[in-house]
């Protein structure tokens, strides 16, 4: 199952819907809005994507997950628009035969839909900035202070 939703993850029913009498594991990741990044202070996210071009790209990284392991089920859920703080943003739910394969898929696809699946968010930070993070790039830390003062 693959979805983008404006609601938020069930992760739960997401979980139950890749559990298999053929599985002995399932690997639940869930990405959750968090406070810091890079030192600075994060109060919320913002999402969006191109629905079509996202659920085309999520379900061809299933593909390949599916060719390198052998995995059972996956659910991938992806949030859009607002996230407060401690919200879950992407969750991706694997079974396979062995708990290895199921980390090493799960892994997998987390990485790969951060650098390739077209979803952007805003950070919005505390100081009433927002910045755009685009696919594959990560938020460079601010310079340290310089002690020559």
């Amino acid at each position: 199952m693959i979805s983008l939703t404006y609601t938020p993850i069930d992760y739960q029913a997401l979980t139950e819907s890749v559990r298999s009498t053929k599985s002995g594991a399932v690997v639940l990741f869930l990405g959750t809005v968090r406070e810091l990044t890079a030192g600075r202070r994060t109060v919320a996210l913002d999402y969006e994507g191109y629905p079509q071009m996202a659920e085309a790209k999520l379900a061809e990284l299933e593909a390949q997950a599916r060719l390198r392991w052998p995995v059972d089920q996956v659910g991938i859920v992806h949030r859009l628009g607002h996230l407060e703080l401690g919200e879950i943003s992407v969750a991706i739910a694997v079974s396979c035969p062995h708990r290895q394969q199921a980390f090493e898929a799960g892994q997998f696809l987390i990485d790969e839909l951060k650098v390739s699946v077209p979803i952007w968010k805003q950070e919005n930070w505390d100081d009433g900035s927002t910045e755009w993070v685009h696919p594959g790039v990560e938020i460079a830390k601010p310079p340290a202070p310089s002690s020559n003062g």
